[in-house]
């Protein structure tokens, strides 16, 4: 059965007042067994003016009084002191009246003295013992069990009444305190529960605005924080379940066109036999054609699952990367004359050691070569620059080409997003080019940026740490 904490409060208040009052009690018999105990140690119950008084006053013994930090005085009828040693705190010109009020106050509560009085009806004399009070607790109950008071039904009923409206109030105060308590804790706890019963239905932008400074304004910063991240998570496995699926839609149509072109001629082929030998060259040119095309997408695919694998790694040397550029460069240049394009290249004439996978590196660079010949046409220029900054080095690869417009730029380096959406596969490249690009490059603990604009060119920037 679930229980309120509200409920749990009271319970826990009304359990905490009788252990209190439970413990006061025992403490008041125990602070009434010490008093006894400590009494019969007490200098003054060892020296009491009934224990001094002398049948001659002139011959009590004062000397351990005195000794003790206390005094005497003896006080006879007329109220003229004859004896005065040691502390005195009786009144000056002292008379009937005020030697009265003294012997009244000497046993009142909260006196800094404690006073011994006794009287000798022969001599006629008061002895009067003092001691200085060091701390003394004054709490006392009388009741009178011989004699019948005629305010004991009163004084009873006023009691009793006193008692019932202790009682009351304790009551009161015990529920509006324990709903006040359960207020603070059960407000934060119903928010933190509406929240997270929000993101269990799948609502994970709910957050928690308490807005306070105790322990639930940390629970609050930790559920919050929980809940951004339940979010991302979310949004990012969306994102990427997104990618998969566009992922196979971009692969089968990119194997479809080729795949159908091989089937088509294949069987024309197959089925007509009277085709002349020109004929079937041609067609088989095309179902070539198509296979490589295919065979690409399908490599590129491959490279593409290894370099997002997590187990994919690089086999890292130490490499000097203006050396390393120059010769891969070297490799372009024909390829680039070919085409028509023109190029410069910066390279500083120094050696600027990095640690990379050179084979794995130069895919990049081929890809962006290649990219470059196919999307421009002649006599656009190229120039690469290499940059020695602080802890990396920078690679530029500019061309003065087409370009490609801003929004498209923001998803190049997506599978299947190529730099001219009106170009396919048999066209342009697979698509899949500098996706596999940017996640080598990270892999080395690198950046590959792209600005550009239409007809203002391409710019790829790379950044390889150094040594």
């Amino acid at each position: 059965m679930r229980r309120k904490l509200q409920n749990q409060f009271v319970v826990n208040y009304i359990l905490m007042f009788v252990i209190t009052t439970m413990i006061a009690a025992f403490a008041f018999l125990l602070m009434d067994f010490s008093s006894d105990v400590i009494s019969k140690t007490l200098v003054k119950n060892n020296y009491t003016a009934d224990m001094l008084m002398e049948p001659d006053y002139r011959n009590i013994d004062t000397t351990s009084v005195v000794e003790n930090g206390g005094g005497v005085q003896v006080v006879d009828e007329n109220m003229s002191i004859l004896l005065s040693v040691g502390i005195d705190t009786l009144p000056e010109n002292l008379t009937v009246g005020g030697f009265t009020e003294f012997l009244t106050k000497t046993n009142g509560v909260g006196h800094p003295f404690s006073y011994s009085v006794a009287y000798d009806p022969q001599q006629k004399v008061w002895l009067i013992v003092t001691f200085p009070v060091s701390v003394r607790i004054d709490f006392a109950i009388a009741h009178n069990e011989e004699y019948m008071s005629v305010n004991r039904n009163t004084v009873t009923g006023i009691m009793v009444a006193i008692a019932l409206f202790y009682l009351i109030l304790l009551a009161i105060s015990t529920v509006i305190y324990s709903k006040l308590t359960s207020i603070s804790v059960v407000s934060p706890l119903k928010a933190l529960c509406a929240s997270a019963k929000r993101i269990c239905d799948g609502d994970y932008s709910a957050r928690v605005d308490l807005n306070l400074r105790n322990e639930f304004g940390d629970l609050e910063s930790i559920f919050n924080c929980m809940a951004e991240q339940i979010e991302s998570e979310i949004s990012l496995r969306k994102r990427s379940e997104d990618d998969r699926k566009r992922l196979i839609l971009d692969v089968s149509h990119d194997l479809k066109n080729p795949l159908s072109s091989i089937m088509g001629y294949a069987e024309i082929c197959h089925k007509h036999p009277e085709l002349t030998e020109e004929e079937r060259k041609r067609y088989g040119e095309i179902i070539f054609e198509n296979s490589r095309r295919a065979n690409r997408l399908i490599s590129d695919l491959f490279e593409l699952s290894k370099v997002e694998s997590p187990e994919y790694t690089l086999s890292f040397s130490q490499t000097d990367i203006c050396e390393y550029l120059r010769e891969q460069l070297g490799t372009f240049i024909p390829a680039l004359e070919d085409a028509g394009f023109g190029y410069r290249v910066a390279i500083p004439e120094k050696e600027i050691p990095v640690f990379i996978d050179g084979q794995q590196l130069s895919r990049v660079f081929e890809n962006l070569i290649t990219n470059a010949i196919q999307y421009n046409t002649s006599g656009t220029r190229i120039e690469i620059d290499l940059e020695e900054l602080p802890e990396e080095v920078l690679i530029r690869f500019r061309d003065d080409g087409v370009g490609m417009p801003e929004e498209l730029a923001a998803d190049v380096f997506q599978p299947f997003v190529r730099g001219d959406p009106s170009r396919n596969s048999a066209k342009g490249g697979t698509g899949l080019g500098l996706a596999i690009a940017q996640r080598i490059v990270h892999a080395h603990g690198g950046t590959i940026q792209l600005q550009t604009a239409k007809n203002q060119g391409t710019e790829f920037m790379i950044t390889v740490p150094k040594m």
